[in-house]
């Protein structure tokens, strides 16, 4: 099966329109904007915590100089500029993870799961979601999956990150591979957690095969809209920063995250209509 279906192979822009206009018109819908609102609401919430936590459990636990690096390499990979910088100077150093930092990371993290099966579920055409308890007995497992794949992505990034100073001399080689070597970690672990959330999270059985193009096809797709961010943000953070003032980075983090999870919702109401599609065969 190709990506336009089985009969319908790319000939031309009209037959690209006319097979992905389902998934336009699902973007479109007033539901999935309040979802993808939500789920931002979360991650602008659990987001800093997160960042605490890791590098916590990099300086104090692994005591590892080369995986803190590596934070702050993907801090700047998804935020560049002004929002990068901000929060890299605000990040605590040195100190040991705080059980409040901990809770609110558990907290906020399981809302953004919440909202996110409900989304899935509608995609699917699953007409019960789970109750209260057991969402939150799920999220939180996928949060520890999720959280250990980040810290599996930094901790491949910083052993390549040793390997590459043996290079030595330019700076400017140096910095390349490491964040070429970063892309190679982190862009299949964040399809595999893509994956995991797209199979784990509905509250119904689905077939792997199903959710794994989805996955690849998202996760690319996230990739690439990072360059957009690069190419957009400077025309747009001056009318941001005049607009939202001090709350400039709180607002830069929900929209990028708003257009993430548009991303997520939009490959599961694809992947859900080719199943459709294929039933119907």
């Amino acid at each position: 099966m190709t990506l336009f279906g089985p009969q319908q192979a790319p000939g031309g822009w009209s037959r690209a329109v006319t097979y992905w206009r389902p998934t336009l018109r699902y973007c479109a819908q007033t539901e999935p904007h309040v979802f993808a609102l939500a789920v931002a609401a979360s991650v602008l919430l659990s987001f800093y915590p997160f960042l605490i936590v890791m590098l916590s459990l990099c300086e104090n636990v692994l005591r590892w100089p080369a995986a803190v690096s590596a934070i702050y390499l993907a801090l700047n990979d998804y935020f560049p500029g002004d929002v990068g910088d901000f929060l890299r100077r605000n990040l605590p150093r040195g100190e040991r993870i705080g059980i409040t930092s901990l809770a609110l990371l558990l907290f906020t993290a399981n809302a953004i799961f919440e909202p996110l099966e409900v989304a899935l579920n509608r995609a699917w055409g699953v007409a019960t979601n789970r109750s209260y308890l057991r969402n939150q007995l799920v999220s939180l497992g996928l949060i520890f999956i999720c959280g250990g794949l980040a810290l599996l992505s930094l901790v491949l990034t910083a052993v390549n990150r040793e390997w590459a100073a043996f290079l030595g001399g330019n700076e400017r080689l140096a910095l390349w591979l490491n964040l070429l070597q970063f892309k190679m970690a982190a862009l299949p672990i964040s399809i595999l957690a893509l994956f995991l959330v797209y199979w784990i999270l509905p509250n119904r059985r689905i077939a792997a095969r199903r959710v794994a193009p989805v996955a690849i096809l998202v996760g690319l797709a996230l990739e690439a809209l990072k360059y957009v961010n690069l190419l957009l943000w400077p025309l747009l953070k001056q009318k941001v920063a005049r607009e939202y003032g001090v709350f400039q980075n709180a607002v830069t983090i929900i929209l990028w995250s708003f257009l993430a999870t548009m991303l997520v919702l939009a490959g599961a109401d694809w992947a859900a209509r080719r199943e459709r599609r294929g039933e119907a065969r």
